[in-house]
């Protein structure tokens, strides 16, 4: 089908199957994940970033095998571990330790519907002016950033258009390594598909990625 799409990630992968009326949930214990993953206590310094990068830490052979709530459990269970707020015994038993303090910080009902309201706003102010303008030819920088990027590899020293300025955002690569927001200009880029991926590739079609400027260089 032609026309523009967004997506990210890596390719090579083979297709993504729709399930038709798939439901929100298959299990009873997904709901239950995604309530914890919600409105759970977090550790300090949790960000939607660092929770990227902590599935990024899985095995590959269980990256690619696990569904959807079973990354945000992995993800979950790694941070509460890393910042001393669970053991491994107390993870394995799903009881607390007998002894241990008692907490009394959860999130309160009254507190949800805020939370997810402001808690996803990621616009900043932007410390300088924008260096690229909607059409402007563009070129992903060739990078090898270590731990969480949202550059994808396959568009890495790839040609494009400035489609969209969107403000400046807390960037990514730092947030998820606990190093600040350091806000950048963030612009939505058009890549024509066979730019990405040769001539093999639908000739109409487009890929939209949203990449921050520290990603990007004048073409």
């Amino acid at each position: 089908m032609n026309g523009i799409h967004d997506m990210g990630g890596m390719h090579g992968f083979g297709s993504i199957a729709a399930e038709a009326h798939e439901p929100v949930f298959h299990e009873p214990w997904e709901a239950r994940m995604f309530g914890l993953g919600r409105a759970m206590t977090s550790p300090s310094g949790s960000t939607i970033d660092r929770g990227r990068y902590l599935r990024e830490l899985m095995p590959p052979i269980a990256y690619l095998g696990w569904t959807y709530y079973e990354h945000w459990y992995f993800a979950t269970a790694l941070s509460l571990l890393q910042a001393g707020m669970i053991t491994m015994d107390e993870l394995r038993s799903g009881h607390a330790a007998p002894g241990s303090p008692k907490r009394n910080d959860a999130a309160r009902p009254e507190d949800l519907d805020r939370q997810f309201k402001t808690l996803g706003n990621f616009a900043r102010e932007a410390a300088s002016a924008p260096r690229f303008a909607a059409g402007q030819p563009v070129k992903a920088r060739i990078m090898h950033p270590t731990g969480h990027t949202r550059l994808p590899r396959y568009a890495r020293g790839k040609l494009g258009v400035v489609h969209r300025w969107h403000g400046a955002h807390v960037f990514p690569d730092t947030s998820a390594r606990g190093e600040g927001e350091r806000p950048g200009h963030l612009y939505t880029v058009m890549f024509t598909a066979r730019e990405l991926w040769g001539e093999d590739a639908a000739p109409a079609d487009k890929v939209c990625l949203d990449l921050w400027e520290s990603y990007l260089e004048p073409a």
